[in-house]
């Protein structure tokens, strides 16, 4: 229930008589005094945005000898493959999901100029004509009581709540700040979606690879089995070496099978990545990715994450719009003030309506105040303080794990940057030891078992050394995405409709 106050005046020279000031002015005190009876006591959030640089990482990123510049927006270049380049702009042209990103957007930003319009005044134009028969009895006297009439009215309504306590801005603020959350959103849509089509590449580069070295595998084991073939004939070896032979040859060319699966699978998400279907991906040439140097990063990464990291951002803006839903939450506990006036033409019957006599026009004031309803401001207001704790809370959990994102790509960068180095040694000194036995074997100075023993971590190595440039080119790619690319400022999008909301806003 609310207590409300107003005043309205017929007038015939002026807008608002010295009487209808004093009342409003008089009604203004008296609510004044009673605002008391609606109070925010005791409410208030209880979180707060913690300073990314209150989370220590000095240590951890100490390692970095030589700042690097922050990924630059087209990244995906520095991987040296056209291909790869041609992928990533389609996708970022014509994907669906980047669509239902950018409609997003534009819902958010309408909300906003929603919420901005609901400041300004309002005028309406109605036109009414009504056949009634006026009551005998009722407030019009006869002879127009008890008989029946047109009555015709056109009226033009000026509606205006005046913002004293900034509720209305505050209710506009956060949606301008809702709609940049949803467009920094879209940024982390082409963030993501330009991420994963160059890790589907690299997978798809990684069963090439894989294929490569399973290939090679047949094609040694059938020279070996051919061998063992002629020695067989010769008396030189068993049936058993033989059989042993002819038994590797199938499961090679079943790995060879398995890896024409993955390549098709990774053309086949390629293919969705882009919005395409599947025989996209089958007009997909054999990859060429270059493996990069383990990427250096900003020695400011915590503080600049803030501003680069699109979650981080997003949250952030969201953080903000809470804050001020909060402020327009507590205006709703101050006297709310309308002036509403009105100018048209009424008469009973055509004839006179558009006569000067039919004039009718009024202006007056509207005071609202809430005095008692049930606890309905405070409870909005509470539900407001949480909202705006939660939000805190989701960014300080954002902002963390952010840096651990790009600490922990860091660690594994660094770790494969060391295993590649001990690989290269250990796969020469399997590659001399299988050289030695084969020679062995075919001098008939070894046997077929030797062989086998000196193949087998030879070709584990060979994968390994596939599946490691493989892990390093994703975790490359998952460092980009950790740093947040570019800064993920307002697109033109957003700043176009901005502009006019702020415009809009300035001109009042």
């Amino acid at each position: 229930m609310a207590w409300a106050t107003s005043a309205t005046t017929m007038q015939t020279t002026e807008s608002m008589t010295s009487p209808s000031r004093h009342f409003l002015l008089a009604a203004l005190a008296v609510t004044a005094w009673l605002t008391g009876c609606a109070s925010t006591a005791g409410l208030g959030p209880r979180d707060a945005p913690r300073d990314a640089n209150g989370l220590a990482s000095s240590q951890t990123l100490g390692a970095v000898s030589t700042p690097a510049a922050w990924p630059a927006t087209d990244w995906w270049t520095s991987l040296d493959d056209p291909q790869l380049d041609a992928l990533v702009l389609e996708a970022l042209a014509g994907s669906p999901s980047l669509e239902v990103a950018a409609a997003r957007t534009r819902q958010a930003l309408s909300a906003a100029g929603a919420a901005d319009a609901a400041r300004g005044p309002r005028i309406d134009g109605t036109a009414a004509s009504t056949r009634e028969r006026f009551s005998r009895n009722g407030l019009v006297p006869p002879p127009l009581g008890g008989s029946t009439h047109t009555v015709n009215d056109l009226r033009a309504t000026l509606g205006w709540e005046i913002d004293f306590w900034g509720g209305r801005r505050a209710a506009f603020d956060a949606a301008l700040g809702a709609a940049r959350a949803a467009e920094v959103d879209e940024y982390a849509a082409r963030l993501a979606l330009s991420t994963n089509v160059a890790r589907a590449y690299v997978e798809f580069q990684h069963a090439y690879r894989q294929h490569d070295v399973a290939v090679a595998t047949l094609a040694e084991r059938e020279r070996i089995f051919a061998l063992t073939h002629d020695r067989y004939a010769a008396g030189l070896d068993s049936r058993l070496e033989l059989k042993q032979a002819e038994s590797a040859l199938p499961a090679t060319r079943e790995e060879i099978v398995r890896f024409d699966e993955r390549m098709t699978l990774a053309r086949n998400e390629i293919a969705a990545l882009l919005g395409q279907g599947p025989d996209r991906g089958r007009a997909l040439a054999r990859p060429a990715l270059h493996a990069v140097a383990t990427p250096a990063v900003p020695s400011t990464v915590p503080a600049e994450l803030l501003g680069r990291r699109p979650d981080v951002v997003a949250q952030r803006w969201r953080v903000e719009a809470a804050a001020r839903d909060i402020a327009a939450a507590k205006a709703q506990f101050y006297p709310n003030v309308n002036l509403v006036a009105f100018v048209g033409l009424q008469s009973l019957g055509v004839s006179h309506l558009l006569t000067a006599a039919s004039g009718t026009f009024g202006a007056g004031p509207a005071v609202t105040l809430p005095i008692f309803d049930t606890g309905r401001l405070r409870a909005s207001l509470a539900g407001r303080d949480a909202d705006y704790d939660a939000a805190a809370a989701q960014y300080n959990a954002t902002l963390a794990a952010a840096l651990r994102d790009v600490v922990d790509q860091l660690a594994s960068l660094r770790s494969i940057d060391a295993q590649r180095i001990e690989q290269a040694r250990a796969a020469a000194a399997l590659r001399d030891a299988y050289d030695l036995a084969l020679l062995r074997y075919r001098e008939g100075l070894g046997n077929y078992l030797q062989v086998l023993s000196a193949e087998q971590p030879l070709l584990t190595q060979q994968a390994l050394d596939v599946d490691l440039q493989a892990r390093q080119l994703d975790l490359t790619i998952g460092l980009v995405r950790a740093l947040g690319g570019r800064r993920p400022h307002g697109t033109q999008r957003l700043r176009r409709g901005e502009s006019v909301l702020v415009a809009r806003r300035a001109a009042r």
